[in-house]
């Protein structure tokens, strides 16, 4: 497990993945230049800036698994592995984000940050990847990541839209007429990001979360203007507080991780009191939509994987598919008992806010998109795969939802059991393999100057004949395992006595298509036909 965002951002440096940009670069370029970029980019000479600004970092599936020290695949089992086993956060009275007091009180100039404007429609800056704390009223703490657009040199907003704990926090202090306390830490390890986007189980801490993700506790320090705490080694934080504005303020819009410019939200403002970074700090730009959309990803498979385990599904693979902007669509493959297929649909609609199901047996690759559609032509029927589920939970972000204002929406749900149904023959979806693919390796073939001969002029095809009469005579074989078998005899030469023996009449296949002798107990039977051994 890498521990710490710079270490992240340098395992992913050292693999080719991360690229640094020393020239002067306008603010203006920064979202495009990302959204083309095969890598990540550290803007080391933001014009106008203090800061460097680094994005891309979660970009896709490779970057990722660098910045967790493990498989992409096996990011979604470290966040389970966080919620089953959390570690408790560690309070320090120091940390690398309390070295310099960058700007307090009257000085605190939002726009002084390296934030870009991503997306042509956004309604302004958005700070994107800050981890926000605040104190749950009982104790504990409550972390989440809020995007805060940036209004003033020292006001923004926060979208509280959905409901939350922040939000039911926050509500109640409105409700009582005072700010709520946050603390906004920009630039943590990726697993700090994760876990506190991660929809807990009820009394389960975010923070503690991530410790279990890493290993370790996570470090919080305490704020020096409000009282709660920030994480300790993060690039910058903003001590601030939601103030009791209710939702009355415009706030958006915003482009989403679903690809789309969301609408515009209604939010409280948040007050900026002062900003703390460590020595020379890099901001995190987390770039839309495929920061988050990778980040969905994790999350909505560690979701998937434990319901589909709590409904005892054995499980081969998965993939949060980026078509479906990695949160509405999975393909699972499994290896399962009969009526498993449309269990594992049923339990995935549970899991989370999926829309659409693909099941697959485990020799379909889940992540090639060919062979699941492959899969969808050959292995079902609709009026007896498809399964629909109406009403059931969803995102707001869902373009395709009729919305009612003051209700929840609701939406369908599709499942397609793409496995083989137990009552057809198996012999019916064998796929094709090709001959003597395990004797040849193409490249060194195609490229080799000596010239193979396949065949000798010398062979007595009768004698070859009576030597094949008698190996299928033993069992029903192959065509393809006849000529290996006689390899040295050349393709032709076992084409011709094969030939003969079809002459003579001695020669029949069975149901597989192998070669057998006619009057062999093998010998496949027309259809219809009152014959059950020998066909004249």
């Amino acid at each position: 497990m890498v521990l710490g965002f710079r270490e992240a951002i340098d395992a992913q440096r050292k693999a080719g993945q991360l690229r640094d940009i020393d020239r002067p670069v306008d603010i203006r370029y920064l979202g495009t230049l990302i959204e083309e970029s095969e890598t990540a980019l550290l803007f080391n000479n933001v014009v106008g800036y203090d800061f460097p600004v680094v994005a891309g970092v979660m970009n896709d599936r490779e970057r990722m698994a660098l910045a967790y020290g493990c498989p992409f695949n096996d990011i979604q089992a470290k966040l389970r592995e966080g919620v089953a086993r959390p570690i408790p956060h560690e309070t320090v009275n120091t940390g690398a984000v309390r070295e310099i007091c960058y700007q307090s009180g009257d000085d605190v100039d939002l726009f002084s940050l390296p934030v870009p404007l991503f997306a042509q429609k956004d309604g302004g800056p958005m700070i994107t990847p800050g981890v926000t704390i605040a104190s749950d009223g009982k104790g504990g703490y409550n972390a989440g990541v809020y995007r805060n657009l940036i209004r003033e040199k020292n006001l923004t907003g926060i979208d509280l839209v959905t409901p939350n704990d922040l939000r039911r926090i926050a509500e109640q202090n409105t409700l009582e007429g005072k700010p709520t306390p946050i603390s906004i830490s920009i630039g943590t390890h990726p697993a700090v990001t994760l876990a506190t986007s991660y929809r807990p189980p009820l009394g389960v801490d975010e923070i503690e979360i991530a410790g279990g993700i890493l290993g370790a506790p996570v470090q919080l320090t305490p704020c020096a203007t409000v009282d709660v705490p920030c994480v300790a080694d993060a690039e910058i934080v903003l001590e601030a507080e939601i103030l009791p504005t209710g939702w009355t303020k415009p706030e958006g819009r915003f482009g989403e991780f679903t690809r789309i410019m969301g609408a515009l939200h209604w939010n409280p403002h948040v007050r900026v009191k002062a900003i703390y970074t460590r020595k020379n700090p890099i901001y995190w730009a987390l770039h839309m939509p495929w920061e988050v959309a990778w980040l969905c990803a994790v999350i909505q498979e560690a979701s998937l994987r434990q319901s589909l385990h709590e409904a005892n599904i054995d499980v081969k693979a998965v993939n949060i598919t980026p078509g479906g902007t990695c949160f509405f669509h999975a393909v699972i493959a499994i290896s399962g008992r009969v009526g498993e297929g449309k269990q594992a649909i049923h339990a995935a609609f549970a899991a989370d806010d999926f829309k659409q199901v693909i099941v697959v047996d485990e020799d379909v690759d889940v992540y090639n998109p060919l062979e699941v559609e492959w899969a969808v032509a050959t292995r079902v029927q609709a009026d007896s795969d498809v399964v629909i589920a109406s009403g059931m939970r969803t995102k707001p972000l869902d373009p395709s939802l009729n919305l009612i204002t003051g209700r929840m929406p609701t939406t369908a749900k599709m499942g397609i059991d793409a496995t083989m149904a137990p009552d057809i023959p198996r012999a019916r979806f064998e796929r094709i393999s090709y001959a003597f693919a395990e004797e040849i390796d193409t490249e060194a073939y195609l490229n080799a100057d000596d010239a193979t001969v396949d065949a000798s002029d010398e062979t007595d095809i009768a004698a070859l004949a009576a030597e094949i009469r008698s190996v299928v005579d033993d069992a029903p074989t192959y065509h393809s395992d006849l000529i290996k078998q006689f390899w040295s005899a050349g393709a032709m030469n076992v084409n011709r006595a094969i030939g003969q023996l079809h002459e003579t009449g001695d020669l029949w296949q069975d149901e597989e298509g192998r070669i057998c002798l006619k009057d062999s107990p093998s010998a496949a039977v027309p259809p219809g036909s009152k014959l059950t051994n020998r066909i004249d």
